[in-house]
């Protein structure tokens, strides 16, 4: 498929010039998007691409975003799978909103680490209990022998009388940003970025060409 084709899906975006006049964290202008988001019954809002590198290598996948404060962003998954382990080797991420409905994307970079295990275990032990019990059954990002292979350990596991707990490779991960763009999709393509980059523990604001 060439251009030519590809050019059938050509939108014309129809945003508005971002409003950043008067807010300094980008934390605060991040929250205002995301609530609009909501509202504007995006596609789960909360999806987020997350990148990580072993050092060669980079690799990309959706996760969801489960909590965020002027910390950070925080995720859960399996501490042995593949970007576990690149996180491991190399804690510097990125994130990457995507809301088509309102042409806006977020990014962010910053620098991963484990959550506490109270958190871990508070966010555990809120799932639905089929969730619970495939995060301990799934050796997530490896080799299985089957699909079905999984259902059965998974069902034997719940028909059991052992507890259900928060087995110690699975968990969360906070990302500590130190850098956000906003981009707001405009008409022709004359877009709106904004970022935000930490300096000696201050934001400093500045305007980017599209």
């Amino acid at each position: 498929m060439d251009f030519n084709e590809l050019n059938k899906f050509r939108k014309e975006y129809q945003g508005k010039p971002i409003q950043h006049e008067g807010i300094t964290s980008p934390f605060v202008l991040f929250e205002k998007w995301f609530q609009e988001a909501v509202q504007a019954r995006c596609t789960e809002p909360n999806a987020m691409i997350l990148s990580t590198c072993d050092g060669s290598q980079p690799s990309s996948r959706v996760v969801l975003l489960k909590q965020f404060d002027e910390k950070g962003f925080y995720f859960f998954t399996n501490y042995l799978s593949r970007k576990g382990q690149e996180i491991t080797k190399n804690p510097r991420v990125s994130l990457l909103f995507y809301w088509a409905e309102l042409f806006r994307q977020v990014r962010i970079e910053g620098l991963a680490e484990k959550t506490s295990s109270q958190i871990s275990d508070e966010y555990f032990n809120s799932r639905p209990l089929e969730s619970r019990i495939h995060a301990i059954i799934s050796p997530q990002s490896r080799v299985i022998i089957s699909r079905e292979s999984l259902l059965k350990q998974a069902q034997s596991l719940k028909e059991s009388a052992e507890e259900i707990k928060r087995p110690p490779y699975w968990g969360g991960y906070i990302v500590f940003p130190a850098y956000f763009e906003f981009f707001q999709g405009m008409e022709n393509r004359l877009h709106d970025r904004v970022v935000f980059i930490l300096q000696n523990n201050t934001w400093i604001k500045k305007q980017l060409a599209p």
